[in-house]
């Protein structure tokens, strides 16, 4: 059930003011949602889970800071994101390999997404090493450009552009492998 702007409002508020209830209506709302995202980030559940916590560590101890300028939803997604992106990188779990060569020969072939049920895409997304799914992830699902994924992760534009090739590809394999059995 989705809250109205006006209900967002009011829970916020009162999650700010510490009511612990608040506070769990909160979690309960948006914990699959953002669940999800960070099941496209982590390697794993236990590790998705971590991530989790930590993204409503940060969103409770963030509420105060956000003015209602924008969509609530859309704060704790990114709020989430970037979350999941800080522990990777604090767990050194995003190896990048540049391969300028193949950055500019990117397919553009989409149509491996439009063939996959979410639940066999989650189960591809997870086998990619963990610089491919995350850069596939920033690009293809939540929509940065590779000059915002270069300064995200402190990589090249060139990089970002190799990492989604590179997942691209291992996705056709993947794809190619189903359809064979």
């Amino acid at each position: 059930m989705s809250l109205s702007p006006e209900e967002e409002k009011k829970l916020v508020k009162r999650c700010v003011s510490g009511d612990a209830q608040a506070q769990e209506e909160l979690y309960h709302h948006f914990s699959a949602l953002l669940f999800s995202i960070c099941m496209r980030y982590a390697p794993n559940r236990t590790m998705a889970q971590d991530f989790l916590q930590d993204s409503f560590i940060k969103a409770f101890n963030s509420l105060h800071k956000f003015r209602f300028e924008g969509s609530f939803e859309g704060w704790l997604k990114r709020l989430t994101v970037n979350c999941c992106l800080d522990q990777l990188k604090k767990h050194k779990r995003i190896p990048f390999q540049e391969n300028i060569e193949s950055a500019y020969n990117l397919g553009t072939s989409n149509g491996v997404l439009e063939l996959l049920e979410a639940k066999s895409m989650m189960e591809m997304m997870h086998k990619l090493p963990d610089g491919y799914r995350t850069v596939f992830n920033l690009f293809a699902i939540e929509g940065y450009s590779h000059a915002e994924i270069a300064k995200k992760l402190g990589v090249s534009e060139s990089t970002s552009k190799s990492q989604l090739f590179k997942a691209r590809k291992s996705l056709q394999v993947m794809l190619e492998a189903l359809n064979n059995e």
